[in-house]
């Protein structure tokens, strides 16, 4: 799934390429990745509009528009948002006032386009977390958090109620590099360890969107490029390998039901 480095990428490419435009057409290929309002409405009230701003939150895309009202957009597990030429096999095209195309694919159709009055009442987005890259997820918020939480780190991390947009990769690759082992209790944390956490979560968010993203599976910028941080991960889809610290072989366990690799000597 695109975490909050991949999206970021999308929406920087995207603020190049369609900010000023209009939308002339709009094909829906898969009505069913249209959860609001119906396909028709859909189409009758985002035709002609400029596309105006566009804002990330968490891993969701928010355009706004010149009527202003709303398009939003979350990728979920495989979705893409490619501009371009017109690719047929998508499952929403949007033809621009340059003749360029902004596709919406998704191969396993999770993908959901939303046209709304207030983005801040979705549902989905008024219950998500800090922005793990702002000034408000601090240190001392950060503790606060932690030591609130019952859960093991992992899926603390992946909580999107309280950080928003850290998945499966980043998740995995901030607690190898902060030497924790993603099965403890979040509560059992010190705060030395709550503090390193806190640093390389926050530096591996920001290399990742230098390095824009990772392609460890169908994820592509807005031109259908590869990122690149995928070939500086250490541990994440790398089970029976070595470490690449220590040299001893990589450990898998299963964690609110996703693959979680780890090193059991590195990370304690």
């Amino acid at each position: 799934m695109p975490e909050l480095p991949e999206v970021e990428t999308i929406k920087k490419d995207l603020e190049k390429y369609i900010l000023g435009r209009s939308i002339k057409k709009i094909e829906v290929n898969k009505p069913r990745i249209i959860k609001q309002p119906s396909p028709e409405r859909f189409k009758q009230e985002l035709k002609g509009k400029t596309f105006r701003r566009i804002v990330r939150r968490g891993k969701y895309l928010i355009f706004h528009l010149s009527s202003r009202k709303f398009l939003i957009i979350h990728l979920r597990l495989t979705g893409q948002l490619i501009y371009g030429e017109k690719d047929s096999k998508n499952r929403l095209n949007l033809l621009l006032s340059n003749n360029k195309y902004l596709n919406l694919n998704s191969r396993r159709m999770l993908t959901e386009a939303r046209l709304v009055d207030d983005w801040k009442k979705i549902s989905g987005i008024t219950r998500l977390g800090y922005e793990p890259l702002s000034q408000a997820f601090s240190l001392d918020v950060f503790r606060q958090g932690i030591n609130k939480k019952k859960k093991n780190i992992k899926a603390v991390l992946m909580d999107q109620t309280f950080i928003a947009g850290v998945g499966n990769i980043y998740s995995q690759e901030a607690l190898f590099w902060a030497k924790i082992d993603p099965r403890r209790q979040a509560c059992s944390l010190n705060k030395q360890e709550i503090k390193r956490l806190h640093t390389v979560l926050k530096k591996i968010l920001r290399d990742a969107v230098k390095c824009r993203g990772s392609s460890t599976s169908t994820y592509t910028d807005a031109r259908g490029k590869k990122g690149s941080f995928h070939s500086r991960l250490k541990v994440y889809g790398r089970k029976g390998q070595a470490c690449l610290c220590c040299g001893r072989p990589l450990k898998k366990v299963v964690i609110e039901g996703r693959t979680t690799c780890f090193c059991p000597k590195c990370q304690k």
